[in-house]
């Protein structure tokens, strides 16, 4: 499965200037995706994250791969625009400026998932080399809240 920026924003919530991605060019939904953002000039955090020097700042990084990996879930039945949030990030690593004109692939595996937690590893290359990478949890709210057996139909 493909999906375009217009097709991304039908099942994911993030808008611009928010929206860190913008295709998602392989997707195995409840496994695997690779997709882009490409960082153009004018991107609002270039002009504050810093006057001179200007790169993505590294929370932004992770946005990048938590948003390209939420749509993981996303595409499975039943789940198209449902809200997860962030619990935690593990083993964050930046190795490499993103600047302007760099074209950010992000490559991302479901590595778990249980009772509404969704356990991932991400990827982030820009060239063919690595740029970040970071282990994280995201919770689906609304799953905490079921019994158990509503929470098996939804996962």
């Amino acid at each position: 499965m493909k999906l375009t920026r217009s097709q991304i924003i039908k099942i994911q919530k993030n808008r611009d200037p928010y929206l860190m991605m913008d295709y998602a060019t392989k997707v195995i939904p409840g496994k695997y995706i690779e997709g882009y953002k490409i960082l153009k000039k004018n991107e609002w955090f270039f002009k504050v994250h810093w006057p001179g020097d200007p790169n993505m700042p590294g929370m932004l990084q992770v946005e990048a791969m938590v948003q390209m990996s939420s749509l993981i879930i996303l595409t499975l039945p039943g789940m198209k625009n449902k809200i997860f949030y962030l619990t935690g990030a593990n083993e964050i690593k930046f190795f490499k400026k993103i600047i302007p004109g760099d074209k950010l692939k992000i490559i991302s595996n479901m590595i778990s998932s249980s009772r509404g937690l969704f356990k991932f590893n991400s990827k982030g290359y820009v060239s063919d080399n690595i740029v970040c990478k970071a282990s994280f949890t995201l919770v689906l709210p609304t799953a905490l809240t079921m019994g158990p057996k509503q929470n098996k139909k939804r996962n």
